[in-house]
């Protein structure tokens, strides 16, 4: 008895198909890429790692996530995504099963690294996902492939309750058993995009040059994107891989529970990425973004009031008050977060194919290297941090610091360009 392979789809069903499987890999990809949330507590017990080693491994995979986004993009507006998305889920594979065998803290960083590959599939995912759909809808499709960031809820809560029954090296195994075999699923379901197909068929022009697909990335607006996503999508990522240590650390939750509270942190942060989506294309992706920088400023303003002892020199005498945010308000005010980052790394990404049609992939690609660096790069400044200050907040200070930032510069960058279309206006019917 031989088994058969679902055909691939028809041309008719070939988006919905395309979003369905592509989100379903980068959901399976992103809970790969975000392991060591979990198995990273462990290794740092076994190896006794203090808070910036363990920054740094945690944060190693989301490196080689980001670096190779902008490759993995532009490679993806070549040769197809069903192709790059399938060979990048493979590699990842192996790099972590192959970490399941690693014992020292150096041949963990390696391994790191390739895991990381599979962060790199959400470049591929944008590119080849945006080109089945036309303009008016490509927010709300992307808005629904972001949703794979779920993901890393999916780590946090399941991959706790394996490495207590039978140690992290099983975690990294059955993760890559997984994503082997989503990538076999994912060849055999989906079909080349209609670019690609046009290629192939002589209707369309050939691939520009490796370098003319870079050229937009001379525009400032582009990095400005960019630092947008560092922190809608960076600081996501940092916090999901952060929530559990920090929960342990500072309430003293086992491991267990720590996940699952992280995971209901992520949830919110990924499932209403779709619904960003659909409100970028309804009241405009820049409105959006007000409203994400704007309440994201003030919840990590309250997130990074520290624990602490105060005396008010009363009347008849010293009058001591003790301030801290408890698990419950923590909790409360983490899952808001969540769910603005979420509106927010839907509103970047409805830019990107509205100002660069024809450089899908290597402007999403640099957006999505320079936010996925911010998923580096934070977790080691949060240890870093805590090792310097000894203040647990400390993370939700720099949080505040720049989410400011990037609402700060949105709101001048707005300004000048609406100065400069008046100009523009007022020049115009001068002439006429």
């Amino acid at each position: 008895m031989t088994a058969t392979l679902p055909a691939a789809p028809s041309q008719d069903s070939a988006p919905r198909q395309a979003l369905t499987m592509s989100t379903i890999a980068f959901t399976v990809c992103f809970a790969v890429w975000t392991i060591f949330s979990i198995i990273g507590i462990r290794i740092k017990q076994e190896l006794g790692l203090n808070e910036t080693e363990f920054g740094l491994l945690v944060g190693t995979p989301i490196l080689t996530g980001s670096l190779v986004r902008m490759v993995l993009g532009v490679w993806t507006d070549r040769f197809g995504g069903r192709l790059v998305y399938t060979a990048t889920m493979l590699a990842a594979a192996l790099a972590t099963f192959l970490l399941s065998f690693a014992h020292t803290y150096g041949q963990m960083l390696l391994a790191a690294l390739g895991v990381g590959l599979a962060g790199g599939s959400f470049a591929v995912g944008v590119a080849y996902v945006s080109r089945f759909f036309p303009a008016g809808r490509q927010g709300t499709a992307l808005g629904i492939f972001g949703v794979g960031n779920v993901g890393a809820a999916v780590t946090k809560f399941l991959a706790p309750f394996v490495l207590l029954a039978w140690g992290w090296q099983s975690v990294a195994q059955i993760w890559a058993a997984v994503l082997v075999v989503m990538a076999v699923v994912f060849w055999f379901t989906t079909g080349d995009d209609p670019v690609i197909r046009e290629r192939r068929a002589g209707k369309a022009a050939p691939a520009r040059s490796f370098w003319q697909e870079f050229a937009p990335l001379k525009n400032l607006q582009v990095w400005r994107f960019a630092f947008y996503y560092f922190f809608a999508f960076g600081a996501f990522v940092a916090l999901s891989l952060w929530l559990p240590r920090y929960l342990i650390g500072v309430y003293g939750f086992g491991i267990a529970t720590a996940g699952m509270i992280g995971a209901a942190y992520s949830i919110p942060a990924s499932i209403f990425r779709a619904y960003g989506g659909v409100l970028s294309d309804r009241i405009g992706a820049r409105t959006v973004l007000y409203w994400t920088f704007a309440v994201c400023a003030v919840a990590t303003l309250v997130l990074s009031l520290p624990s602490a002892d105060y005396v008010v020199r009363g009347i008849s005498g010293p009058i001591p008050f003790h301030f801290e945010i408890g698990p419950v308000a923590f909790i409360a005010v983490a899952c808001v977060l969540g769910f603005f980052m979420s509106l927010g790394k839907a509103a970047v990404y409805k830019h990107i194919p509205a100002y660069y049609p024809q450089s899908v992939g290597a402007v999403g690609g640099v957006v999505g290297m320079i936010g996925g660096l911010g998923g580096f790069i934070l977790p080691v400044a949060f240890g870093a941090l805590n090792d310097l200050t000894g203040v647990w907040s400390s993370c939700f200070m720099l949080l505040f610091v720049i989410v400011v930032t990037c609402l700060a510069w949105m709101h001048f960058s707005i300004r000048r360009m609406r100065v400069a279309a008046a100009d523009a206006s007022s020049l115009s019917f001068a002439a006429e």
